[in-house]
């Protein structure tokens, strides 16, 4: 069964800095693509970065500049670094892992368990 497991969140302040990690129990390789999502009380799961197998990344415009996701195939562990966060950047933060086929259609997809990013003001 694969597992991603996210650590690294916790209260920070304005302004703060975090860094989230997502351990991968499968061989990402350079064939999986990874991501960040986040989900605030009551609200819609959101995009927040996501990092291609060779490496191109995307991010929420909310966060650009900001963020930084980031990964090591060989410790099969992608990073989002948080920095000068904000009180709505407060949400349960997921790791995801997919793979697609070359019509771009998902193949598998993986889903961590989250954990929580509180910014105080």
């Amino acid at each position: 069964q694969v597992q991603l497991v996210e650590s690294g969140g916790g209260l920070v302040q304005a302004g703060g800095s975090v860094r989230l990690s997502c351990a991968a129990s499968l061989n990402i390789g350079s064939i999986y693509d990874m991501g960040w999502y986040r989900q605030a009380p009551g609200k819609q799961r959101d995009l927040v970065a996501t990092i291609t197998g060779e490496g191109s990344t995307h991010y929420a415009d909310s966060v650009k500049g900001r963020f930084t996701i980031s990964r090591d195939n060989a410790k099969n562990t992608v990073y989002l670094q948080m920095n000068s966060l904000k009180p709505e950047d407060t949400a349960v933060y997921y790791c995801n892992a997919n793979r697609q086929n070359g019509l771009g259609e998902v193949l598998y997809a993986y889903w961590g368990q989250g954990t929580q990013v509180t910014v105080s003001s």
